[in-house]
């Protein structure tokens, strides 16, 4: 296997063809790769031809490929910190970015928003663009780790268009930390759309729906079920999932979590002190949305966030939440309105939380009712393409013509959608 692979190769465009985009993210995987690809795939191929360049992502490459995205994969590209590999990559990438004269780079996330953005600006791309989808730096690292990834994402701002933040309060804290300028932040939702969603928002809370969903994953329809959606990592905090599971010290609840990562072993040696059948693990899953009304709770332990897809979908599907208050999350999470907050890192008081969403099964139907309105209508695909399309710096098109503007100044970001 070469270092690099392309898969597959694309023609060569005129100059006056399609603008293009290289979005780059280190794992094409989880919330954040989902929303990158189907970022990719709202642009109209006719004016923006998108190229994703990614270290690893087997299920969503594979989507990206059928949907006839060119997909590049690049090894070096991984997002463990390690200085040999990474100045490899950046080379890769200043190389790739200039032979490919792409307009512009939109990089995902850490590790490739840092990489991204310096080979961008090397290779002499017009116009840079990146995704918060949260960030490097949280409550629960050092004082002096922390500060040290503030100082580099405020360096990485100066070299930066435009700064996408998933939800109002990832941007809150984009302002409040100085990453970058105010004028050149944009609030954006997640994406969540196709005959999936409306399905799931006909059938919201309907015995049928949560009765196929429950045959798929083999539960029982008189449990209650307590379920957590996402990767296996520190960030989602599972073993406070499990820990709470042991807290609520409920006999007729199974605790679920559907996701794969690396602290699977690390998750089923913690869940050992439950006893059998309290706690299950699912495994990656392609059918989110069509299992989430198995659940009679949803839960989310996050340590930190940026706007969860699948918090979006847990409300699309009438599941009632509980979530941990961290960044983006309580843009959609009102106390008493639309679920239940609780600090991160308090497994007592999500087991608090979610005894009493499975006590008072009226309060959390009235809330769950109120999410799925909030919601209605919106984080859909056109909302998406608008905020990339104010990203990128293209004009709306008219008339079936798309005009290009690459600029060094900031894009007005009055009517990016959010």
């Amino acid at each position: 296997m070469r270092d690099q692979l392309r898969v597959p190769a694309a023609p060569d465009l005129a100059a006056a063809g399609p603008l293009a985009v290289a979005t780059v993210i280190a794992r094409l995987e989880g919330g954040a790769g989902v929303l990158a690809l189907r970022g990719a795939l709202a642009m109209d191929p006719q004016t923006c031809r998108v190229t994703i360049i990614t270290g690893q992502g087997d299920q969503l490459i594979a989507a990206a490929l059928a949907a006839g995205l060119e997909v590049v994969v690049e090894p070096a590209l991984r997002a463990p910190i390690r200085p040999a590999t990474d100045v490899r990559a950046l080379r890769r990438l200043t190389a790739l970015f200039a032979g490919q004269g792409f307009d512009v780079v939109h990089t995902h996330c850490a590790k490739a928003g840092a990489l991204g953005r310096m080979a961008a600006r090397r290779a002499g791309v017009a116009r840079i663009v990146h995704t918060f989808h949260g960030f490097p730096f949280h409550e629960f690292q050092s004082r002096a780790l922390r500060q040290a990834y503030v100082s580099i994402e405020q360096r990485l701002g100066r070299i930066t268009d435009v700064a996408l933040c998933v939800g109002a309060g990832v941007a809150a804290e984009a302002i409040r930390r100085e990453l970058i300028s105010p004028t050149r932040i944009a609030t954006i939702g997640v994406s969540v759309d196709g005959p999936g969603r409306v399905r799931a928002s006909r059938e919201a809370g309907s015995p049928a729906a949560r009765h196929r969903a429950r045959a798929a994953l083999g539960l029982p329809d008189d449990a209650l079920v307590v379920g957590a959606v996402g990767r296996l990592t520190y960030q989602k905090a599972p073993e406070d999932f499990v820990t709470a599971l042991g807290l609520l010290d409920r006999p007729g609840v199974i605790g679920l979590w559907v996701g794969g990562g690396e602290l699977a072993d690390r998750v089923r040696r913690h869940a050992e002190s439950l006893p059998d059948g309290r706690f299950r693990l699912a495994g990656e899953r392609g059918d989110v949305l069509d299992i989430l009304p198995a659940f009679d709770v949803f839960a989310l332990p996050s340590r930190y966030e940026g706007l969860p897809t699948v918090l979006i979908e847990a409300m699309i599907c009438g599941v009632p939440v509980v979530a941990t208050a961290v960044n983006a999350v309580p843009d959609l999470v009102i106390p008493g309105e639309t679920g239940l907050l609780v600090p991160p890192r308090r497994p007592d008081l999500l087991a608090t939380a979610i005894a009493h969403l499975l006590d008072s099964p009226a309060t959390a139907g009235r809330m769950a009712a109120e999410a799925s309105g909030r919601v209605a209508g919106r984080y859909g695909e056109t909302a998406l393409r608008d905020s990339l399309v104010a990203a990128y710096g293209m004009k709306a098109a008219i008339g079936g013509d798309a005009g290009r503007v690459l600029g060094t100044n900031p894009v007005r970001l009055a009517e990016v959608v959010g």
